[in-house]
């Protein structure tokens, strides 16, 4: 199963990749800046592309790698950093897809002028 889970975050950072460098694609800094802009939007229910559910997933994620209480204790030298990097790795790639998809709905859809 763990070499499923590698597989698996390997494979989902790979179509990151390819999402992000496709011609006409928001680049990672565009995407990187549209972070808190795609934040406020979705918590202001302006754009309904990201619920608060996934925002809380953000969070929890985000709590979980800065978290001193892990699931695989760090001081395991080798795996104990493993489940901190798959959560990490999970989070990027999910922001980074959420970003680029908010890039392009302002693109569509401008959004309202208390936005930014």
């Amino acid at each position: 199963m763990a070499k499923a889970a590698k597989g698996g975050r390997a494979a989902a950072t790979w179509r990151a990749y390819r999402e992000v460098s496709q011609p006409g694609s928001p680049g990672v800094g565009n995407r990187i800046k549209a972070m808190p802009r795609m934040l406020r939007a979705a918590l202001r229910g302006d754009y309904h592309g990201l619920t608060r559910g996934k925002v809380a997933m953000f969070g929890a994620a985000l709590a979980y790698i800065v978290s001193p209480i892990d699931a695989i204790p760090e001081f395991l030298l080798g795996i104990g950093v493993v489940d901190d990097f798959g959560v990490f790795l999970w989070l990027v790639t999910a922001l980074l897809g959420e970003s680029g998809r908010y890039v392009e709905w302002e693109r569509q859809d401008p959004p309202p002028p208390h936005a930014n």
